[in-house]
This record gives structure tokens, C-alpha cells and sequence, in this order.
């Protein structure tokens, strides 16, 4: 029932196949006339029929993101769309170490996430003591 439609598409290289990401829909008065939805227009005081539009984004569009960022050894994202673009894990810290080496560290830790965070890399320090790296 639309007047026209866009979409936009995306295309998955690895398959050589095209996906709809959105759609655009001009509805026209096509549904307006159907409904009898309308409007008194404020100058002439007559029944206007209204213009509708119907936009949609899905989650075919996360099902893009994967076809596009993935393949059979997993799914490397760009940079710019992470929340948290780097995590810094201490690493080295034992039973052995004593308490100063290991706060020497996680100081070190800490003004490395300070000096990502100053040219805008979204980055997390993890600094639990209950959890190892690898």
C-alpha cells in the first residue's frame, strides 16, 4: 500500500549476497483514506487527509554486523563501536610477589588508563584480585 520505498542495503563479501539493513515507506493517503485519518487545517478550517510514513531498523541490522565482522574464528568488531575499547589486565602478580611490587603495578595500571582516557579511548582498568589473566 505504500507510494514508494527505500531500503538501505549491506553487502556481505564473504557471500557475495546483499541483506536489507532499513526500510523507508511513503504510505501517501493511501491508509489515511482507509482510516479516515485527518486533520482541520488551521487557515481554511477543511478535513485534510494526513501523509504517513513508516520507518524500520531491526536486528537483522546486529545480524549485518556479525556477517560483516565475523567469520569461523569468531567476531572482531570495529573499535568504534565497543563501550570499552581497551581493558587493562595487570599481569605477573603471584603469591610471590610482595605487596609494594604489586602495588607499584596496579598504580602503573591506573595511570595507564588515565592517559588512554585523555585521548579518548574508552578503556577499563581490571584490577580484581580474584579472577588471573589467561
Amino acid at each position: 500500500g505504500g507510494d514508494y520505498t527505500t531500503t538501505v542495503e549491506a553487502f556481505i563479501s564473504a557471500s557475495g549476497r546483499a541483506i536489507q539493513g532499513a526500510t523507508s515507506h511513503h504510505l501517501g493517503q493511501n491508509f489515511s483514506r482507509m482510516f479516515d485519518i485527518g486533520y482541520e487545517h488551521p487557515d481554511t478550517q477543511q478535513r485534510c487527509l494526513v501523509y504517513q510514513n513508516s520507518w524500520g531498523i531491526t536486528t537483522r541490522t546486529l545480524g549485518v554486523v556479525v556477517m560483516v565482522h565475523g567469520d569461523n574464528k569468531g567476531l572482531v568488531l570495529p573499535p568504534r563501536i565497543a563501550a570499552i575499547q581497551v581493558v587493562i589486565v595487570p599481569c605477573g602478580v603471584t603469591s610471590s610477589l610482595s605487596d609494594e611490587s604489586r602495588q607499584n603495578l596496579l598504580d602503573m595500571c591506573v595511570q595507564l588508563q588515565k592517559r588512554l582516557a585523555e585521548v579518548d579511548i574508552r578503556c577499563h582498568a581490571d584490577l580484581r584480585d580474584n579472577y588471573s589473566p589467561g
